[in-house]
């Protein structure tokens, strides 16, 4: 029988880690997560109701269920006015160490990936980057004037990284990725994520690596030219004011797309989270503090916040900084 208690707290869960070829050691050394050791891990999933993985409830009186029983038997509460349109949780929230270059890729829409990838879901994102070394780059969205004739010409000479608009990330850049954005990432970055919930990714061009077997990695040439989207141009990164130094009281609106909506935050002085009738997540990129409950709160951590919560209040020690996301 389902239990009717009610999620009045900010919710965090237990991370799931990820090893790849191109992760490396950033999210145990920056954010004190404890991966596998010895292994390259790409990506941390904070929170995720992806049949991949359910992540398990690391707080509160629900402790140890997981988000796919929160969205079985709480829905509602969780979700608020929002619980008829999702039967799944709408939002992965990962934390990623792109140490060596990921894929140049594309993830589809709702259109595309119901053609390519059925089961799956479309997959719009937003990273924050929190550390980049001098010599890493982000590429994200095509060049003006590149179609498709010009990008499957680049993928048969191997040049596709000159059709891509580039640029060097900096520690408080925040990029929105719509579906259809051809993007990638390397050489020492470490992101913040939030996307919606899908695993759905077409791989065009992988540097030409191969494994261990000598093997390259499988592309998905053709399925990814068919979800790009020829009219998206560059996506330069959005100034968020975050990762420039633990000062100031400020809260900025940063993205607002159908999936979500996200805003820069920096509180020194105690202040409320929740209590507005709609999904919230808070994603923590410096600082520290505790919640009203004791719960500690830490760079790294990714905290839910259900849309019947009542407002929690929030004490930071010193300052603490991070994503305010918000489903529309």
């Amino acid at each position: 029988m389902a239990s009717h208690l009610p999620l009045h707290q900010p919710l965090r869960f237990q991370p799931f880690f990820r090893n790849s070829a191109w992760g490396g050691q950033a999210l145990r050394r920056f954010l004190g997560k404890n991966p596998p050791s010895g292994l390259p891990c790409g990506e941390s999933w904070e929170v995720s109701d992806h049949p991949t993985h359910a992540s398990v409830l690391a707080t509160g009186t629900l402790f140890g269920h997981t988000l796919r029983q929160l969205m079985e038997d709480h829905r509602e509460e969780l979700l608020g006015p929002a619980a008829v349109r999702f039967d799944r949780f709408p939002w992965l929230i990962k934390l990623l160490d792109a140490h060596d270059w990921l894929s140049v890729q594309v993830h589809p829409n709702e259109k595309d990936v119901a053609n390519w990838q059925p089961g799956e879901g479309a997959k719009t994102e937003a990273w924050l980057v929190l550390d980049a070394k001098p010599a890493s780059l982000i590429y994200a969205g095509l060049k003006p004037g590149v179609g498709p004739e010009q990008f499957r010409a680049a993928l048969t000479k191997g040049t596709v990284p000159d059709c891509l608009h580039r640029f060097t990330p900096s520690p408080g850049d925040l990029i929105y990725l719509p579906a259809g954005t051809v993007h990638a990432v390397g050489g020492g970055v470490l992101l913040a994520e939030i996307q919606q919930t899908s695993d759905a990714t077409f791989r065009l061009f992988d540097w030409n690596r191969k494994d261990a077997q000598g093997r390259p990695r499988q592309l998905h040439v053709e399925e990814g030219l068919a979800c790009i989207d020829w009219e998206q141009g560059p996506r330069d990164p959005i100034p968020s004011r975050l990762m420039e130094g633990l000062v100031g009281e400020w809260r900025t609106a940063l993205v607002q797309s159908p999936y979500f909506t996200i805003d820069g935050l920096s509180r020194r002085s105690p202040f409320t989270l929740g209590g507005e009738g709609r999904l919230q997540a808070l994603i923590v990129s410096a600082g520290q503090g505790r919640l009203e409950n004791g719960d500690f709160v830490m760079a790294g951590d990714a905290w839910v916040l259900p849309a019947r919560m009542p407002r929690v209040r929030v004490c930071p020690e010193g300052v603490i900084q991070g994503l305010l996301c918000a489903l529309p």
